[in-house]
């Protein structure tokens, strides 16, 4: 394979001279893409999980947050 320039994307284009180790480079690049969109859905996967607990701390913080505010104005009643 010889270097012919390069694409769109900054990759050096390269020039068909054996046609089975370009096969095998394809074969290569579509695993390396699979496998990256297998980590990609499962940090999808992880954030979501993530923003559900952050969901429940804020609505337990705001619950609590409602308590300790009617706590207060108890207390202040008191005096």
């Amino acid at each position: 394979m010889s270097f012919i320039g390069t694409n769109s994307w900054g990759e050096p284009e390269l020039q068909s001279g054996d046609i089975v180790k370009d096969a095998i480079r394809k074969e290569q690049v579509l695993k390396e893409i699979s496998a990256a969109q297998d980590d990609l859905r499962a940090l999808v996967s992880r954030v979501q999980a993530v923003q559900g607990d952050v969901d429940k701390l804020t609505s337990d913080n705001a619950t609590l947050q409602m308590y300790i505010d009617n706590l207060t104005m108890q207390m202040a009643k008191r005096k």
